[in-house]
């Protein structure tokens, strides 16, 4: 549907919707760039003013998969148009304005309107230099895959609605939702990152293929080295699959293939999607032991995931 609007050209406009970038960037000046991005969603978890820091959290998140660093937010809410339960809709604004003077960025307005579904999320703008963008493409063979965070948000999300999940489950997806991407990326941007992308709604598996078709290289993962949320792995063979895992299945199935020792808990859990999740960053050979150990040295959970290899077929292989 993008490809049939009408092309756009402006100089300035250094990353747009023509890719499938975390956020669009437009250049002010040869040292300055706004990151521009937007996303809202439906409540994931009871307490609202939970999910409005989760609201958050996730917003904030495309700026930094950029290399950016926020500075500025609109709020975006939907909410029921009855006059009852208000301190619902306050609690939520709440938790997104906590999590958003944690992350130093400012809110200066936003817009609502009446909606039988409740929707929360923002607008965020951030800064950047030009030079420093990091894209989701420019990943290089011979690099290596580093992912922050553990997976498993849409499964425990799902089991969550079915009172599927113990509460200590609940808690570390809550907590990891919670989590900025802030203290990864300005790790990150110490040591020689090609190529960048927060992990969300496509899984593990879709955003590593629009990374890896965007750079025109292939990716050999490890499954053994990925490192999933308490309980995730159990409730995933217990069934408790969301409809974007399954979807994000039919859409790049065919793009993976998997070793056959690969456990089915562990193929569903790499394309379940995610709420608020980490970073997969594809790191020089070179730096990437460095990194790793600098942000687990910052208390950021990290695992080298695989290696960036020459595109081949299957564009990306699970072992």
């Amino acid at each position: 549907m993008l490809a049939r609007l009408p092309k756009q050209f402006d100089p300035n406009v250094l990353v747009g919707f023509e890719t499938a970038d975390d956020a669009g960037v437009y250049q002010l000046s040869p040292e300055l760039a706004l990151v521009q991005t937007v996303d809202f969603f439906t409540p994931i978890v009871d307490d609202p003013y939970t999910f409005g820091q989760i609201a958050a959290a996730n917003s904030l998140s495309d700026v930094y998969a950029m290399g950016g660093r926020p500075i500025s937010a609109l709020s975006i809410v939907g909410f029921p148009n009855t006059g009852r339960d208000v301190e619902i809709l306050e609690r939520i604004l709440q938790g997104g304005h906590a999590k958003m003077q944690e992350a130093g960025c400012a809110v200066i307005g936003g817009h609502s309107l009446g909606d039988d579904e409740i929707k929360f999320g923002y607008a965020v703008t951030g800064v950047i230099n030009p030079q420093r963008v990091l894209k989701n493409v420019g990943a290089r063979p011979g690099d290596r895959l580093i992912l922050t965070k553990r997976l498993g948000t849409g499964v425990i999300g799902t089991a969550l609605k079915k009172d599927g999940a113990a509460k200590a489950t609940v808690d570390a997806a809550i907590l990891s939702m919670c989590t900025l991407n802030r203290a990864a990326m300005e790790l990150a941007l110490r040591w020689e990152v090609h190529a960048a992308t927060d992990v969300t709604g496509f899984g593990l598996l879709g955003h590593a293929r629009e990374m890896a078709v965007g750079s025109k290289v292939s990716f050999a993962i490890d499954s053994a080295q990925i490192e999933f949320l308490p309980g995730a792995r159990e409730l995933a063979l217990e069934g408790f699959l969301p409809g974007g895992l399954k979807r994000n299945i039919e859409f790049i199935g065919g793009c993976v293939e998997f070793a056959p020792g690969v456990p089915e808990e562990v193929r569903n859990l790499l394309f379940d999607p995610q709420t608020s999740g980490g970073l997969l960053l594809s790191v020089a050979s070179k730096d990437a032991a460095r990194l790793l150990e600098s942000l687990r040295a910052g208390g950021v959970s990290a695992q080298q995931v695989g290696e960036v290899i020459e595109k081949t077929h299957p564009l990306i292989q699970v072992r």
